[in-house]
């Protein structure tokens, strides 16, 4: 709940935004899950047809593409997403099993879930890299044990994220659930980042300690790579 502003002098240990407005991710959550939609949506409609279900997703691709680039993206951040969907309808027109257009998403989770769970046992917590980068920090964050220990607790709900997904998908593919993994997919979209968003963040502000100048200003600290210094009482 945000105060009215009474002239005073915000607490520095108090952050205006969350990770929901630093990371955004919205727009990309929902765009990802428009062609697995699509695909699901035609390939039901067309009498369970694999190439016409394919030819939806590729559309909506292109259509997202089109309106990303018409908003001013990147060509490169436009055109990944029409890349993933071009990968995952070779390899469905190739086995020839329509549950098979979500294997990408499957080892995307996958891959994912164990890319953030190595981060965080090597000390370098991928919410951090990502935070740290967008607020222009490179690694400062990491001098900061405050820091680096609220963003490696962070990074777990992260974790939790994709293997909710991957703990939902899984069954659902191996069923051959066209319809059910379509649907999935787009409930696991937005949603889910936000309340991931929502509780990372949350994580973060109840690990920090009273009187931590918050994300922006990294307090300096012991490199988490070296001893701890002997202090004399």
């Amino acid at each position: 709940m945000r105060v009215p502003d009474s002239g005073a002098t915000t607490p520095p240990d108090r952050e205006p935004e969350s990770l929901a407005t630093l990371l955004g991710g919205r727009r990309g959550a929902i765009d990802a899950s428009l062609p697995p939609v699509a695909f699901a949506a035609g390939w039901a409609l067309a009498g369970r047809s694999i190439p016409l279900g394919v030819v939806a997703a590729l559309v909506a691709a292109a259509a997202i593409a089109a309106w990303r680039l018409w908003r001013g993206a990147r060509p490169r951040a436009a055109l990944v997403g029409v890349l993933g969907v071009g990968v995952a309808a070779l390899i469905v027109l190739h086995t020839g099993r329509a549950a098979d257009f979500f294997l990408v998403q499957l080892l995307s989770n996958a891959t994912s879930a164990l890319a953030w769970t190595v981060s965080i046992i090597v000390r370098w917590p991928l919410l951090g890299v990502v935070v740290g980068t967008v607020l222009g920090q490179k690694a400062r964050w990491r001098r900061d044990p405050a820091l680096l220990r609220a963003y490696s607790l962070g990074s777990i709900i992260w974790v939790f994220q994709y293997l909710v997904r991957l703990a939902v998908f899984t069954p659902l593919w191996a069923a051959g659930s066209v319809v059910a993994l379509g649907t999935m997919r787009a409930l696991l979209s937005w949603p889910l980042v936000a309340a991931c968003l929502a509780v990372s963040w949350w994580v973060i502000r109840r690990s920090l300690p009273a009187g931590h100048p918050g994300l922006r200003h990294p307090s300096p600290g012991t490199p988490p790579s070296a001893p701890p210094a002997d202090h004399e009482h």
